[in-house]
């Protein structure tokens, strides 16, 4: 068995969160974290990692639409770098410049929740699709689960 994977939507106030079942094939919504310092922050990924079994974690690299890099990817960048020494799990980057615009989108049709849950099911479902995109990206270039 290889493990889920974890998604993460990094925002300034919140984090998307989502979770693959053990085989890396399907994503899953599952909540988000309100950014409560970074020491808390890497404490409660680091307990979700181990309570899921997680074996690797992807973090969305917010880039510019033209490519370019700013100040949101330096800060996901970084909190990447601490995640992997607080979890000792691998964990990568993916470029999520859609991944917000779509989860609005696929809610477009939904019942209207107020305005602090939909913000909510929105990260949540951007680190869906980030989750869902690498996964089908690891597939689609011939890799294992990982």
């Amino acid at each position: 068995m290889w493990g889920p994977v974890l998604g993460l939507d990094f925002g300034a106030r919140r984090i998307g969160i989502a979770v693959s079942n053990p085989e890396a094939t399907l994503a899953f919504p599952a909540g988000t974290l309100e950014r409560a310092g970074l020491d808390r922050d890497l404490a409660a990924l680091r307990a979700l990692a181990e309570e899921r079994g997680v074996a690797r974690i992807v973090v969305g690299l917010p880039l510019h639409m033209d490519g370019r890099s700013g100040a949101g990817a330096d800060a996901a960048r970084a909190f990447a770098a601490a995640l992997a020494g607080a979890t000792a799990l691998p964990v990568e980057l993916l470029d999520e410049r859609w991944t917000t615009t779509q989860a609005e989108r696929d809610l477009r049709g939904a019942p209207r929740a107020r305005r602090r849950r939909r913000k909510d099911i929105v990260d949540s479902m951007a680190a869906t699709i980030l989750l869902r995109t690498y996964l089908e990206v690891g597939r689609s270039q011939g890799e294992s689960p990982p």
